[in-house]
This record gives C-alpha cells, structure tokens and sequence, in this order.
C-alpha cells in the first residue's frame, strides 16, 4: 500500500531514489577550453535508477561536490521549491534550461496559491543540493530566486492553470531528450559548474555565424553577447562549438534560460539542431 498524506502527496515516494548522482569524468579534450582539471572519482553505484547498458557503465566516475558545509548533510527530498520567478518571462521550459544543468528534471509545476513560485522534481536528492547551492539568490529577469528544498516528494499535477505567457503551468519532462544525465556516458559530458558571464555552446551546424547568433539573442529579448570564440572542428564535423562572453553573469543566465535547446532550422535540412548552453569555467575570453 502507498502511503499519501492528507493532501494527497505520495510520501513514500523518492526514500528509495538512488542518492549518488550519475556524473562521469569530462574528456581531457575539454581541459584547454576553459574546463579546468578533473574531479575527484567516487565508485558508481551498480543500482542507479537510469538503466545503463554494460557498455556504458564506467568502474569510476567524477563527483564535483560543491565547497559548502550543506554538502555534509544533503537534501530529503527530490523536488526543489523556486520562488522569485518573474510572472511573464519565466515558464515551465525556462525552468527547466536552466536547472537540467545540475540534474534531470522530471516535473515542472507553478503553485496557483504562490505567485512566482515552482516546484521541480529531479531526478535525485543530489540534483537537488547541486540547484541549490549554484542557483540559489542569483538573479534572473530582474528578480533574485530563491531555491530551497521542497516538503513534498512528488509533483502532483493539480490545479493547472495558464501562465501569463499562455503556456500551461505544469510540465512532464521525464522522457524528454534534453535531460542531460540519463546515463553514465551522457552524464560524463557534463561539467558542473556555477552560473558565469561565459557560456559554452555546442551542437551548433557549421553554418551558422556569429552574427547569426547574435541577431538570435536580439529577436528573442536578451542580452547580446561581446565575444565569441569557436573551437576548432575536424573537417568532418556536423556541428560546431565554442564561448560565448557577456557583460555580466546575470545576462549569460537570462540568454542560457531562453536559448537553452532552441532549435535552429537550416535551409533544406530535413531536422533542426537543438542547441545546447552551458556554463563555462572561464571568466572571460
């Protein structure tokens, strides 16, 4: 039997999700481009909740735990509460661009009773200590967040509305393909990394220029970035990547949380490129 409480939350839910985040050990090749060194290795655990192929499974991954006392003792629950959010620029999907840096998101869900308020469901308790302690009183759209953990233990789609922006107010992201940690090999590429003024773009076709790219932060509404840098690419490569600076890390974070897996169509391709933003390790170009 499934125990519920008096509001009808599943509280038994997430006590046995796996607490050891799934992040692997970044290739070296990113080490010249603003990543920095590797982490500490910490063994995987053989019963993650994301399946794993024997292929994909590595003896050892890298673990970046964060310079803080609240890593001693981590969070009880997966779901993440957000409050600070701006009422018209902020929805569901700009949620989750944003917090899927640090962990997979499963649910997104605005409270109807708390204005500018979300709540998150992650993938892990771990996901959810990582969103804290890198997004908690930055500042987005004018308005500084505030990311706490949540009592619940579950999102519950109840109570849905529409949002200023038309867009619904609860979202299922679960089998999305955007989620960035659903498997050792995928989470590997992954570098955990506090917001910065730089950010680091990927899966980008070759064809689209720095111009491109800036007359697509100014069609959608966000700042314009004051340097670019792309990495070299084998001749073979279908895609390319690269930095992006801008003047604060407050812009960068606007950018990463509209643009974040934006598809970008190019004439006679058959399917778009999902453009990918993360932060970088660099400070500045």
């Amino acid at each position: 039997m499934v125990a519920v409480d008096a509001n009808g939350i599943n509280t038994e839910r997430g006590k046995g999700r796996q607490r050891q985040a799934i992040l692997g050990e970044h290739p070296s090749s990113y080490n010249d481009n603003g990543y920095g060194s590797h982490c500490p290795l910490l063994p995987l655990p053989g019963n993650n909740r994301y399946k794993m192929s024997s292929h994909d499974v590595p003896d050892v991954v890298a673990y970046p735990l964060p310079q803080t006392s609240s890593y001693l003792s981590h969070s009880s629950s997966s779901v993440a509460m957000v409050s600070g959010l701006h009422p018209a620029k902020m929805n569901c999907t700009r949620i989750f661009n944003l917090f899927c840096l640090y962990g997979n998101i499963e649910k997104v869900k605005f409270m109807k009773s708390v204005p500018g308020t979300a709540l998150v469901e992650m993938g892990e308790e771990y996901a959810v200590d990582r969103a804290i302690t890198h997004l908690n009183s930055i500042k987005v759209f004018g308005k500084r967040l505030n990311v706490c953990v949540s009592k619940q233990h579950a999102v519950i789609p109840s109570q849905v509305f529409e949002l200023e922006d038309g867009t619904s107010s609860y979202k299922d992201f679960a089998m999305t393909r955007n989620n960035r940690f659903t498997s050792a090999g995928q989470a590997s590429k992954n570098i955990i990394q506090p917001p910065s003024c730089v950010l680091h773009f990927y899966n980008v076709p070759p064809c689209v220029t720095q111009e491109e790219l800036q007359r697509l932060c100014t069609e959608h509404d966000v700042p314009g970035f004051i340097k670019f840098k792309v990495f070299d690419a084998k001749p073979s490569s279908k895609t390319i990547s690269g930095l992006l600076e801008f003047d604060t890390k407050t812009h960068a974070v606007e950018v990463l949380t509209v643009l974040n897996h934006y598809q970008i169509r190019i004439p006679n391709g058959s399917n778009p490129y999902t453009l990918k933003l993360c932060f970088s390790t660099s400070s500045h170009l």
